[in-house]
C-alpha cells in the first residue's frame, strides 16, 4: 500500500517543480503590494485671530458751518478768498451798517436822557424824604417821589438794554467765521442784497482735519458677533486702529479710530452706521470721497486656521477636509468655516488644533485608507527619492 500511495503523488510534485523552473528561467514575478501613499499635511494649531471686516463708506467733514446773514443789507465787500483756510472769528463779509449805526446812536442818546431823568428823580426823592421827616410834605407826596425815582431807574435799565441790542445788531453787519476750516465758494458778490436768516448760505466752512468716515454694517452680522461674544468665543477689541483703503485700492497713510456705532438700524437697508475718525493734516481726504475701511470686529483667542487648498467640496456641496489620524488612517471631516483670513479658512467646527489636514496629493488617498503624512514645509525641502527599481530575479539552476 505505501509504494502505491507515494507513486500517485509524483505527478503533482513534478508539476510544482516545473512551475518553479519556468519562473526562475524568465517567467513574470509575483505582483508586489502597493506602497503607502505619501501626502503633504499641515498640522493645525489654535492661535489668537483678529476678525476684520471691510466696509464701504464716504468721508464727511469733522465740522460744518453754513454762513448766513443775521441782518438785512447790501454786501459792501467780501474779505476772504474762496477755498482758503480761515480762522474762527475772522471777518468774511461786511454789510452796509449805516442804518444800524444810526439806531445805535439813537439808543445811546436815549440812555443818556434816561440817566439824566434818573438824576433828577433821585434828587427829588431825597428832598421829599427830608421834608417828610420834618412834616412839611404829606406822606402821599413822599411816596410819589420815591416811585418816580424807581421808575427812572427802570427807564435807565431799559435804555441800556436797548443800546446793547442795537450794538449787537450793528456787530452782525460784519459777518465772521463761526469755526476754523476751509471755506468754499461764495454765493454772493459785492453789492448783493442779503436778508436776515435767509435760506441760501453765503458760504460753507468745513473742518477737514480730522475727518470722519461714515460706514454701514449689516445688522445680521452684528447679531452674529454679539452671539459669539456672549458664548465667549469672541473678545471685543477696543481702540484697535482702522485701516483705510482709497478708491484706487491703495492704503491711506494713517490709521483711523472707531468713534461710535449707531444704536438705530435703518429699516430700508437693514444696516446701522459706524463712524471712524481719521487724521487728515494734508487735507488729502476730501468730503464725499468713497473709501473702504478694514474694521477689527474682535479677537477669537483660540481660533483655528486651515489652508484653503485643504478644504474641498463633496458631491453634496459640503465643505470637507481629509485628515490623517495618528494611526495613519485617512478620515474625511465636514467643516464649517465662516470667513477667510488671508489665504486660510477660519474654522468654526469640524477641525481642531492638532489635526493634520492633507493639502497635497489628495487624489492618492481615499477615506479609510492609509497615508504617510509629511509636513508641507518639510515635504517642500526634502530631496525627492529616486525611482524604485525592482530587484532582479535569482537565476534558477536547472
Amino acid at each position: 500500500m505505501a509504494p502505491t500511495r507515494i507513486a500517485s503523488r509524483f505527478p503533482l510534485l513534478s508539476a510544482v517543480a516545473a512551475a518553479l523552473v519556468l519562473s526562475a528561467c524568465g517567467g513574470e514575478p509575483a505582483p508586489e503590494a502597493m506602497p503607502t501613499p505619501e501626502v503633504a499635511v499641515v498640522t493645525l494649531k489654535d492661535q489668537p485671530v483678529h476678525l476684520t471686516r471691510e466696509l464701504a463708506g464716504r468721508t464727511t467733514p469733522f465740522l460744518v458751518a453754513e454762513v448766513r446773514p443775521q441782518v438785512t443789507g447790501l454786501v459792501k465787500r467780501r474779505v476772504f478768498e474762496e477755498g482758503s483756510l480761515v480762522k474762527a472769528g475772522a471777518p468774511l463779509y461786511e454789510i452796509d451798517a449805516s442804518a444800524y449805526r444810526a439806531s445805535r446812536d439813537s439808543a445811546r442818546a436815549g440812555l443818556a436822557r434816561a440817566e439824566a431823568a434818573l438824576t433828577s428823580a433821585r434828587l427829588a426823592a431825597n428832598r421829599s424824604k427830608e421834608l417828610a421827616a420834618a412834616k412839611l410834605v404829606s406822606a402821599q407826596d413822599n411816596e410819589r417821589a420815591a416811585a418816580a425815582f424807581q421808575e427812572a431807574q427802570a427807564d435807565v435799565a431799559a435804555a441800556r438794554a436797548d443800546l446793547q441790542s442795537t450794538e449787537v445788531t450793528l456787530g452782525y453787519a460784519l459777518i465772521t467765521a463761526p469755526i476754523s476750516g476751509r471755506i468754499g465758494k461764495s454765493s454772493v458778490t459785492q453789492g448783493a442784497l442779503v436778508t436776515a436768516n435767509q435760506e441760501q448760505a453765503l458760504a460753507t466752512i468745513q473742518q477737514l482735519d480730522p475727518i470722519y468716515i461714515d460706514l454701514a454694517q449689516s445688522s445680521t452680522e452684528l447679531l452674529a458677533l454679539r452671539k459669539e461674544m456672549a458664548a465667549g468665543t469672541l473678545e471685543q477689541a477696543d481702540g484697535v486702529p482702522v485701516k483705510i483703503l482709497l478708491e484706487d485700492g491703495s492704503a491711506y497713510g494713517q490709521d483711523g479710530r472707531l468713534e461710535f456705532a449707531d444704536v438705530t438700524v435703518d429699516p430700508t437697508t437693514g444696516s446701522f452706521s459706524l463712524r471712524v475718525r481719521v487724521p487728515n493734516a494734508e487735507n488729502f481726504l476730501l468730503p464725499g470721497m468713497y473709501v473702504r475701511a478694514v474694521v477689527d470686529m474682535g479677537q477669537r483667542p483660540n481660533g483655528v486656521l486651515a489652508p484653503q487648498q485643504g478644504i474641498t467640496r463633496d458631491a453634496k456641496g459640503h465643505a470637507v477636509a481629509m485628515v490623517v489620524t495618528p494611526e495613519g488612517k485617512v478620515e474625511q471631516r465636514i467643516v464649517q468655516a465662516s470667513r477667510t483670513i488671508g489665504d486660510q479658512w477660519l474654522v468654526d467646527d469640524g477641525l481642531k488644533a492638532g489635526d493634520r489636514v492633507i493639502v497635497e496629493s489628495l487624489q492618492k488617498v481615499q477615506p479609510g485608507g492609509n497615508a504617510k503624512a509629511v509636513e508641507a514645509g518639510a515635504a517642500a525641502t526634502a530631496v525627492p527619492p529616486g525611482p524604485s527599481v525592482p530587484a532582479p530575479a535569482a537565476a534558477a539552476s536547472e
